[in-house]
């Protein structure tokens, strides 16, 4: 039996990464797959984040997240959600980090930078990162990232790849999305933990 140190799995990111992935069976194999894909899915993906946007646009809950200043953006920001329209250069510089990162997560190396970049998805959408006025609750990530999932998977189903390719190619987002939740849903702990890269000599390898 294998022993895990489970406080550290909440204070050292490389370490619960390596374990989530070994647990999930998330390997290299997958990683191909990813990799793999990213011919098929480059030129989807714009018409994919829009599609994720005109989802978020369609409740208060979501779309009011987008009226504060996003971090990194110098430009005129909405003055409500009533003003806030799909045009909105605030908008467009949000969907052009979405494009970046589906087009990172086909195509980036699955190394400690990708791991620290993955943790920091989850941390931006908190106070704890980037603007103090954003703080997207836990149940509206989840309801994003559920939808990001569904539309990926039917966005796979559509490239006609034989059933071998398809279904690997499903499993292997499917193992990573799980992770990226993961590495969400950890920063909205009660009693959150600072991260570090975690070099030291127990170290679990990286496994992807």
């Amino acid at each position: 039996m294998r022993h895990i140190d489970e406080p550290r799995l909440e204070s050292d990111l490389a370490y619960r990464f390596a374990y989530v992935t070994e647990f999930m069976g998330l390997n290299g194999a997958d990683i191909e797959a990813i990799h793999a894909s990213a011919a098929h899915l480059a030129p989807l993906v714009a018409s994919l984040v829009d599609a994720v946007y005109d989802k978020l646009a369609t409740y208060d809950a979501t779309w009011r997240h987008f009226v504060p200043r996003q971090s990194g953006y110098e430009g005129d920001v909405p003055t409500s959600v009533e003003a806030l329209t799909m045009d909105h250069e605030q908008i467009q510089f949000r969907k052009a980090h979405l494009q970046r990162y589906l087009v990172k997560l086909v195509t980036g190396a699955y190394d400690d930078a990708m791991v620290g970049y993955l943790d920091l998805v989850g941390k931006m959408h908190t106070p704890g990162q980037g603007s103090q006025a954003i703080n997207v609750p836990l149940v509206q990530m989840n309801a994003l990232l559920g939808f990001v999932a569904d539309a990926l998977n039917a966005t796979i189903f559509s490239l006609g790849l034989s059933r071998e390719d398809e279904t690997r190619t499903i499993r292997a987002f499917s193992k990573l999305l799980w992770v990226q939740n993961d590495l969400i849903n950890r920063h909205y702990q009660a009693a959150p933990k600072a991260a570090h890269a975690g070099n030291g000599a127990e170290r679990i390898a990286v496994s992807v």
